[in-house]
């Protein structure tokens, strides 16, 4: 049997990840593949069902708790599998993706691949060298114009402090995209 491929799609917020994920699962809907897609129950910023891109574009989803609900959710194989917000998921999932490599799944994950320090966000560098290929998307820095490769947290309007919490669901209101320069990490 041949073996699976693995898609990574990483950027910063507001680059167009979901969006991309997206289109790439209606690509393999119109294909006529069989296609589930998992986001972490975490990211409560739509609802239990579906995933969305900020220009509006939506997909059904399976909102899970913990990587292990995956393969017992699978029921019969599917072509293409894919998941969002993969930064949120734990070191669980790595087992996961390699069985549904092993079984000749289309693995498609999306996320960001840095957190809001600017550092390496949970699993994404462990998928990234395990990625057959790698979509790095960029947005526009709301400081300068420039090309946003960074998630400014914010919090009342000024940079988080370097000590906050990693996690923090939000959008708009707590993350801008920002370009190296502009980018702040409080010490």
């Amino acid at each position: 049997m041949k073996k699976g491929v693995l898609e990574a799609i990483v950027g910063c917020m507001s680059c167009g990840k979901s969006e991309e994920l997206i289109r790439r699962v209606k690509r393999a809907i119109i294909a006529k593949q069989s296609v589930i897609v998992f986001k972490p129950a975490l990211d409560n910023r739509t609802d239990e069902v579906t995933i969305a891109s900020r220009d509006g574009k939506r997909c059904d989803a399976i909102a899970i708790d913990r990587p292990s609900e995956i393969l017992e959710r699978l029921n019969g194989d599917r072509q293409v599998v894919g998941f969002d917000e993969v930064q949120f998921f734990g070191p669980e999932l790595l087992p996961v993706v390699n069985a549904l490599l092993e079984r000749g799944t289309r693995v498609i994950v999306s996320g960001l691949d840095t957190d809001f320090r600017g550092e390496p966000f949970g699993i994404v560098p462990q998928l990234l060298a395990l990625a057959d290929s790698v979509t790095k998307l960029t947005a526009v820095c709301m400081r300068c114009g420039g090309i946003a490769t960074r998630s400014q947290r914010l919090i009342n309007g000024q940079p988080a402090p370097y000590d906050a919490p990693t996690i923090l669901v939000g959008g708009d209101e707590a993350y801008e995209a920002r370009c190296r320069d502009c980018h702040v990490v409080l010490r």
